[in-house]
């Protein structure tokens, strides 16, 4: 059974610079102490056999060639938009900038 002593909670605390009352080393060593137990029931599970992993799904990215393609020319994509200055879109001033 792996456990946490309040002396290691008080170290740590101390290397991380954050100042902790009595009750919260008392608690934060109990947390902790819960959290190591489950760490150590699950590599009681995991055999030989289950390789370590930080997914449970495997991840893959996906890519697609970079192909061009035909697109909208500045005139079509600017057709329909209220306002436009030197083929962009003009949006009313929000901030006080001058």
């Amino acid at each position: 059974m792996a456990g946490i002593s309040r002396d290691d909670v008080a170290k740590l605390a101390q290397l991380a610079r954050i100042e902790m009352t009595p009750d919260e080393l008392d608690h934060l060593a109990n947390e902790l102490g819960v959290i190591l137990n489950a760490v150590a029931r699950v590599q009681e599970v995991a055999g030989e056999d289950v390789p370590p992993t930080s997914h449970p799904l495997p991840l893959e990215n996906v890519f697609r060639p970079d192909v061009v393609i035909p697109s909208l020319t500045p005139d079509e994509a600017l057709s329909g938009a209220p306002a436009q200055e030197e083929q962009r879109f003009k949006v009313p001033q929000i901030l006080g900038e001058e």
